[in-house]
């Protein structure tokens, strides 16, 4: 392995061609919606320059609850791909194995390795299959970002297929268009961390509005929603019983599968609450049914994952946690609410409290899914009425449904 060192640029390539590249880099870093955008565009500038290459690639780690980083793949001729990295997946795990984490390791910011040669080769599988396949040269830059900044850094690589590889005019082009590229992909990358976070812990379409510039307390309005709570039944026994990491396991595996069964339904989960979770599916106008059949859907998949969930767990010694739904129908407010420097996007109203009130019926009535008479008469399934009953904090006593070939 070599250093990459900056040497002087010969006249045939002149300053207005890098300066080009330059301009390049900074318009699309503001426009590119990803890094895959600015390698292929990168990569196709620099081969028409005559640059020999044949695969480049961004790498860059991620802040995300299920990736550990990210890399766009151009290869000269074909697509460019964008690989997400999953935590626990072969690509994190065979992460020491590769020239980026050698040149990290070192506190080295850039290195070449004459595949041709076998430099490299039996040290890093990556380079075996590029040499195998024809690669002469192998190229690796990295640039630190700020360092309070979880995104830590940028990787470039580059490798060519020509015999002798790259020219050291071209390492040293390469060496002065990677920081503005480097810059570029800071951009995008926060940008997408922002995005996607946000929707981590508020949901796609809360994330969105606030990404809009939905931020101010009190801002909001009123919506028509069908409204799903879900409560594990008699999870809070099992805090006494097991230990905290084992609790919060459980909790992960069922919020999973309702997750999951109102997301494929255009659901949207708004909060976790302790061991409860909360979802709407706004109405159209003129079709409420539809939301509440989608929502009355993610309902029964639940229930149907439960027992399968708990099943699993059986298996292996583990408790049996059931799960209670409530269906409702109303007017909410969706919207900020909060103190002035910490705010909540939710839904507050009295079909919220009524959804709330009316989960507590499940485990009296012997059922694990209700409905209320908004949602029952909306949704026009076969349906049974368990009586009326009086929920705390609402004026007048409430007809209570269940579905027609539900069994307790």
């Amino acid at each position: 392995m070599c250093p990459i060192s900056d040497h002087n640029l010969r006249r045939s390539f002149g300053g207005s061609e890098i300066n080009n590249h330059f301009q390049w880099l900074i318009e699309h870093g503001i426009t590119a919606e990803h890094i895959g955008e600015l390698i292929a565009g990168l990569c196709d500038r620099l081969i028409a320059d005559g640059f020999p290459i044949w695969r480049g690639s961004i790498s860059m780690p991620s802040i995300h609850p299920m990736y550990g980083g990210v890399s766009a793949n151009f290869v000269r001729g074909g697509a460019t791909t964008i690989e997400n990295a999953e935590y626990g997946s072969a690509a994190v795990l065979n992460f020491e194995k590769t020239p980026i984490y050698f040149l990290l390791g070192r506190g080295e910011t850039s290195g070449r390795w004459n595949i041709a040669k076998g430099e490299g080769v039996d040290d890093y599988p990556q380079l075996a299959e590029f040499a195998h396949a024809g690669g002469t040269d192998h190229l690796v830059s990295l640039l630190e970002f700020p360092k309070e900044a979880a995104l830590r850094g940028v990787s470039l690589s580059l490798t060519s297929d020509r015999p002798g590889g790259f020219s050291d005019d071209q390492l040293a082009i390469v060496t002065k268009l990677f920081p503005a590229l480097g810059l570029a992909c800071y951009r995008i990358a926060a940008s997408k961390t922002a995005s996607d976070i946000l929707a981590v812990y508020t949901g796609a379409k809360t994330s969105a509005r606030i990404l809009a510039g939905d931020i101010q307390r009190g801002k909001g309005g009123a919506i028509n929603a069908a409204i799903l709570l879900a409560d594990l039944r008699n999870f809070t026994a099992l805090t006494e019983v097991y230990q905290p990491g084992e609790i919060a396991g459980f909790l992960n595996e069922h919020f999973e599968l309702i997750g999951w069964h109102v997301e494929e339904n255009s659901g949207e989960i708004l909060k976790f609450m302790g061991d409860s979770v909360l979802a709407i599916f706004p109405t159209d106008a003129e079709e409420p049914q539809k939301a509440c059949m989608a929502a009355l859907a993610s309902a029964r998949n639940i229930l149907e994952a439960n027992k399968v969930l708990n099943g699993q767990r059986r298996n292996d010694g583990g408790p049996d946690i059931g799960v209670d739904v409530v269906l409702h129908l109303g007017e909410v407010f969706y919207g900020n609410i909060g103190a002035r420097g910490r705010l909540d996007f939710t839904v507050i109203g009295s079909a919220v409290n009524e959804a709330s009130r009316l989960e507590k019926l499940c485990g009296t009535l012997g059922h694990h899914l209700l409905m209320s008479e908004s949602f029952a008469v909306t949704c026009a399934v076969a349906n049974d009425c368990l009586g009326s009953f009086e929920l705390r904090g609402v004026s007048k006593a409430v007809n209570v449904f269940k579905l027609a070939d539900a069994v307790s």
